[in-house]
């Protein structure tokens, strides 16, 4: 369905699309749909309006954003408010699918596309009368595909090169990529891994680096080095141990972001400037890979 607006009245014309939501998923028979693809709005956003804080996910998870993953369940009550936020340009985006009888997303040209197994003429009459001008077409734009070969799952075989890494280098640093463009952080010891493991985001994508650095005044020079390309990313550790991730822009905020820490490791912004030890991504409890992570950064055993 489109729109003849490149961004959201936050008025009459929104609530129009939001019911034309609500008609669809109801013909459709549907209460609940479920996230794939979330995101949140990287350090770099094209968005037409300014991001807001919580990403417009506030009052819908907590502000760790548990609960906010990849096939998570939610209420169409819920799904509705996504949909507003993601036409108000926000921050957050992701799909809300239900397999085989539903899908509703909003494109990079702020279109809202909708499609459902059920008949649409009830749908598409409310819609019409609503003001609003829906168009048939036979797939959206924006429909999910990738050439790429599948991601590792996150199997046996994968913790098992987990536990002999950490046995053989020490600890090491755990990145959960829990959304696009949002990580956790977990340091890996030992006796830390299977409660690490157990706490992790289903569906999430895992990339194990090497261990933080107690050398500041190195990683001070690493970090202004990369800065001379204009973007750098650090990962901290302060002096409780809580792991935070920090993109810089400029010289000045260096010493700002290392101070408190007590160790510290500068992550590369691009892919092809440094791979991982290991990656993977969560399977399903049923050992199926359903996922839809773009394998872009392939694990270098060789890595120093």
């Amino acid at each position: 369905m489109r729109k003849r607006y490149s961004e959201s009245d936050h008025g009459p014309v929104e609530e129009a699309y939001l019911a034309a939501f609500t008609a669809v998923a109801e013909d459709a028979g549907v209460d609940r749909v479920l996230l794939r693809e979330p995101a949140v709005a990287g350090f770099i956003d094209f968005g037409l309006e300014p991001n807001v804080d919580g990403h417009g996910l506030r009052g819908l998870f907590p502000r760790d954003l548990t609960g906010y993953h990849d096939g998570a369940s939610v209420p169409l009550d819920t799904a509705r408010e996504l949909l507003r936020g993601m036409l108000r340009d926000q921050g957050a985006w992701c799909r809300l699918e239900v397999d085989g009888r539903f899908t509703a997303h909003v494109g990079y040209d702020q279109y809202l596309y909708l499609a459902s197994s059920a008949p649409p003429d009830r749908a598409i009459a409310l819609i019409e009368l609503s003001g609003l001008f829906a168009e048939r077409i036979d797939e959206s734009p924006f429909l999910w595909e990738s050439d790429d070969p599948p991601a590792r799952a996150a199997d046996r075989a994968f913790w098992d090169e987990v536990v002999a890494l950490v046995s053989s280098r020490g600890p090491l640093l755990l990145e959960e990529a829990f959304v696009q463009n949002a990580s956790r952080w977990h340091r890996l010891t030992p006796e830390w891994i299977e409660q690490v493991r157990a706490g992790l985001t289903p569906r999430s994508q895992l990339l194990l680096w090497p261990d933080l650095s107690t050398d500041l005044r190195m990683v001070r020079r690493e970090l202004r080095r990369a800065l001379r390309h204009r973007l750098a990313n650090v990962v901290p550790e302060d002096e409780l141990g809580v792991l935070t991730d920090r993109y810089l822009f400029r010289r000045r905020g260096v010493t700002a972001a290392l101070a408190g820490v007590r160790a510290a490791r500068v992550m590369p912004v691009l892919v092809d400037e440094d791979r991982p030890l290991a990656a993977a991504v969560l399977p399903d409890p049923d050992g199926v890979l359903r996922a839809r992570w773009t394998p872009s950064i392939e694990s270098s055993a060789g890595h120093s």
